[in-house]
């Protein structure tokens, strides 16, 4: 992993980004790091963002976009599949996700989910449809559930159940989302300015059943965070 690395890095402290809430604008914290600083003996530290994309950077990347990404699938497996919640007592507020890999520590802050679904992969050939995420391709992806889908009301982003130990809400990048988009089906006579009631896949009419709406704040306390000090 470190050679991967070697020639992003930049050697001088920089700032942490929180990962918040969809909705949310995200605001600079007091937290400092130097990428691959020693705080003990034999152990480094590594620090990352994850765009709503599903594309994962340097923390510290000062242009990101495609091209400045990680793009090799074997460290994208690797780095994925080793990802937690971090309870390291060490950054966990401003990047409360964890890769470990050996005595390397992998810190993670994100634009909205640690978890972005990319492709679907299989269909009416291949049963059941899988949801890749984050470049793994087939290895790191999860058993597509149409009627688990969830539109949220205020950004429009579109969001699929993933295991707890990554939040339990992964988020549907917005090209596979516009992918979609035509398979939803709202209230009659609403057009499309309320909550998507159905989901039409391979002919079979899935009721929605929202359960990932709890997982996100309501309007006033997302207002009431907004308003408290970065």
């Amino acid at each position: 992993m470190l050679l991967l690395r070697r020639a992003a890095l930049g050697g001088r402290a920089v700032a942490a980004l929180r990962c918040l809430p969809a909705g949310r604008s995200t605001s600079r914290s007091a937290a400092t790091y130097v990428q691959g600083q020693s705080p003990e003996p034999r152990i480094r530290e590594y620090f990352y963002y994850i765009d709503h994309q599903g594309q994962l950077f340097l923390d510290d990347t000062k242009v990101k976009n495609f091209v400045t990404c990680f793009k090799d699938k074997k460290f994208l497996i690797f780095f994925f599949s080793r990802l937690r919640s971090n309870q390291s007592g060490r950054y966990e507020e401003d990047f409360p996700f964890l890769s470990l890999c050996g005595r390397e520590r992998n810190f993670l802050r994100c634009d909205d989910r640690p978890v972005v679904f990319t492709h679907l992969l299989g269909g009416a050939a291949a049963p059941p449809e899988l949801l890749s995420y984050c470049g793994g391709a087939e290895k790191l992806a999860l058993a597509f559930r149409p009627e688990a889908l969830y539109m949220h009301p205020d950004s429009g982003r579109v969001y699929h159940p993933c295991p707890e130990r990554w939040g339990g809400v992964g988020l549907v990048r917005s090209a596979l989302a516009i992918e979609l988009s035509p398979f939803f089906v709202y209230p009659a006579e609403s057009g499309q300015s309320e909550q998507p009631t159905h989901f039409i896949w391979e002919g079979q009419k899935h009721t929605l059943t929202n359960e990932l709406a709890g997982c996100f704040p309501t309007a006033e306390e997302a207002s009431g965070q907004q308003g408290e000090p970065g």
